[in-house]
């Protein structure tokens, strides 16, 4: 579930401000301050508590994390994984992860020809992937999706209901699947949401939500 590796998540990144791990050479750790690893860099886990992460273009790292602050990756990057509590994740043209991008409060965007195993989470944040290779599943609670052109999503998009403090959207997220993307798994919706589909796109079966197709560049208007 979604709000479970979230809190395990957030636990985890905590822990980094009350206690100092034995860090391996390459690894970079700090409480306070951003971090960049700059272009052409190879470094192992990246974390820091209060700072964003930059990482340049045809770096990479074991994983970057952070509890406030965003991550940007550049162009040709690589990691095993991103994750944020407060703060978004945008990376560049294709960029590759071996696990998943989680971020609690903030979006996420993966630019033209992202290769990306793992889920992609959200809670209260927006998720578009454009001409992306996602081996894994979208799952959101409040946040819009875009399943851009030519974006191909193997596991699905799971929208979970929400509860307690997660019930404060004020209008019903908009779920687009674009010109010739291709969800395969189900799109499951336990609230209500707009969802377009692209004449040109797949998807798999549809639960709780009522399609809408449509043939432009976008869909109609709001």
């Amino acid at each position: 579930m979604t709000r479970t590796r979230l809190t395990l998540c957030l636990s985890a990144l905590i822990a980094l401000s009350s206690s100092a791990a034995v860090a391996a050479d390459d690894d970079v750790s700090k409480v306070n301050g951003s971090i960049t690893v700059e272009a052409g860099q190879t470094r192992g886990d990246v974390e820091t508590v209060n700072g964003s992460i930059r990482i340049g273009d045809n770096a990479a790292v074991d994983g970057a994390s952070t509890v406030n602050g965003s991550i940007s990756a550049g162009d040709g990057a690589r990691a095993n994984r991103l994750e944020t509590v407060n703060g978004s994740i945008r990376v560049g043209s294709k960029f590759t992860a071996s696990a998943g991008l989680t971020t609690v409060n903030g979006g996420i965007f993966v630019d033209r020809g992202g290769r990306l195993k793992g889920d992609v989470e959200t809670v209260n944040g927006s998720i578009g992937l454009v001409a992306t290779e996602l081996n894994g599943g979208i799952e959101t609670v409040n946040g819009d999706v875009t399943v851009g052109i030519d974006s191909h999503v193997t596991g699905g998009i799971k929208y979970t209901k929400p509860t307690g403090n997660f019930t404060f959207q004020r209008r019903d997220p908009i779920v687009i699947v674009g010109p010739n993307a291709r969800v395969d798994g189900p799109l499951v919706f336990e609230r209500s949401v707009k969802l377009y589909v692209h004449t040109s796109a797949k998807t798999g079966a549809v639960r709780g939500a009522t399609a809408i197709a449509f043939s432009g560049a976008t869909p109609p208007a709001q």
